[in-house]
């Protein structure tokens, strides 16, 4: 039998692996040694969401190296056509796995591997995600529009905000 906090993770993993599932590019933000955040646009890998997200990376790239040095990061869901919003934060490793490598592997990413799962300088990270923050408006286009014409007429809140909560992994 579950305990009720086990419960409660394993509601908030799949909640946020619904609301990022098919949001195939996020931002993925490092910190670097001084200080400053950096973001990369980043394509999250296509797992059953367990609590952990997957990269592709060179070894040699500056992330890497902001990884190495911090690693706290954040990762960035949009998919503006539904109105889903999430932001992930977590810690991140850089990993290499020939194994995981072969699970994970696309021939997409030869274009950024010139020997595909072989090149030394391919590298996985792995985000353990601590906490995420979402926003998730059901709205349709049409519903928003139908109702920015009702409240021009009416002067009432166009539309209801939707949902908007934080989830706890770790």
């Amino acid at each position: 039998m579950k305990t009720p906090s086990s419960e409660s993770h394993s509601e908030n993993v799949k909640k946020l692996g619904e609301l990022i599932k098919g949001i195939k590019v996020a931002m993925f933000t490092t910190v670097s040694e001084s200080g400053e955040l950096h973001s990369c646009p980043m394509i999250t890998q296509e797992v059953d969401f367990d609590g952990d997200l997957w990269f592709f990376t060179k070894k040699s790239s500056v992330k890497t190296h902001q990884i190495e040095q911090e690693p706290r990061v954040n990762v960035i869901y949009s998919e503006p056509d539904d109105q889903v919003y999430v932001s992930v934060a977590g810690k991140a490793e850089l990993v290499e796995d020939s194994e995981k490598v072969e699970e994970l592997w696309s021939p997409t990413y030869s274009l950024w591997f010139k020997d595909g799962k072989e090149d030394p300088d391919l590298a996985l990270i792995r985000v353990e995600v601590e906490n995420a923050e979402y926003w998730d408006s059901p709205s349709s286009a049409v519903v928003r529009l139908a109702g920015f014409a009702k409240a021009m007429i009416t002067g009432q809140h166009p539309y209801k905000p939707g949902e908007h909560d934080k989830i706890d992994i770790h």
